[in-house]
């Protein structure tokens, strides 16, 4: 019995008159549009803004597009002067992308790691790495740069952090150890939270300045995988951008 009216109030509740509506924008494509040209529209009210150069512009206009939070990026980026060409030129030479997490291999689209012939590399899960952090008293993320830039160290390399920042102390100081060639080299510093993510960001800052390096640093307290995988989809975009020559492309 108490089945049946439990059945019967449901009924009744969607005969009841909720409208259902669809959305006004319903295709990826238009959503896209309509949100660079609101982007557009407020972006104005950030005097900063217009003191990037156009290619950052495209940077920060994607991690507004991923984020919302126009304040907190456009106060809080740094680029250092020669990034932006830096970052297309070993993007084209087949850099190999050493992240600190596999959220940012997913998120990553397919048809430009292969139209350029990037590799994304992360060895956190490796059982070498597990050997390493036990044996040096790390973490697995400081284990797994590590022994990625030994591993590549010949070759071009982005270095990307969205989430871990011992991976920023690895980077800088298994680059200066190795002696790695900072011409083959562009850091992206993106990691998110509250313990020691201040300072590894400052400790980034430090490194480019001190060394005349190339990298994007988003600094203070936020950050995400999400904005490291935006700022290489724009930098992606400014080499050549699919969506206007071709029709619009999907991302992956």
């Amino acid at each position: 019995m108490k089945l049946y009216y439990a059945k019967l109030s449901l009924k009744s509740l969607y005969m009841s008159q909720f409208q259902l509506q669809e959305p006004p924008i319903n295709l990826g494509d238009a959503i896209s549009v309509k949100s660079f040209e609101m982007i557009q529209e407020e972006i104005v009210r950030y005097p900063r803004y217009f003191e990037f150069s156009k290619e950052e512009q495209a940077v920060v206009e994607r991690l507004i597009h991923t984020t919302t939070c126009f304040e907190q990026v456009i106060e809080n980026i740094y680029f250092t002067q020669n990034v932006m060409h830096k970052l297309k030129d070993l993007l084209q030479n087949q850099a190999k992308l050493i992240v600190d997490t596999n959220m940012i291999r997913s998120g990553l689209s397919d048809f430009y790691l292969k139209t350029y012939g990037n590799e994304v590399i992360c060895y956190v899960n490796e059982p070498e790495v597990f050997e390493m952090a036990k044996q040096n008293n790390t973490t697995r993320s400081y284990a797994a740069v590590e022994l990625a830039i030994k591993r590549f160290r010949d070759e071009p390399m982005v270095l990307a952090c969205g989430n871990a920042p011992t991976f920023i102390y690895a980077a800088i100081n298994t680059l200066v150890k190795e002696k790695i060639d900072l011409n083959n080299v562009v850091l992206l510093l993106f990691p998110v939270g509250f313990v020691n993510v201040v300072e590894s960001k400052e400790y980034g800052k430090q490194f480019l300045e001190h060394f005349g390096a190339d990298g994007i640093i988003l600094e203070g307290r936020y950050g995400a995988s999400t904005m490291v995988v935006a700022t290489l989809h724009a930098a992606y975009r400014l080499i050549r951008d699919y969506d206007t020559e071709f029709g619009k492309y999907n991302g992956k």
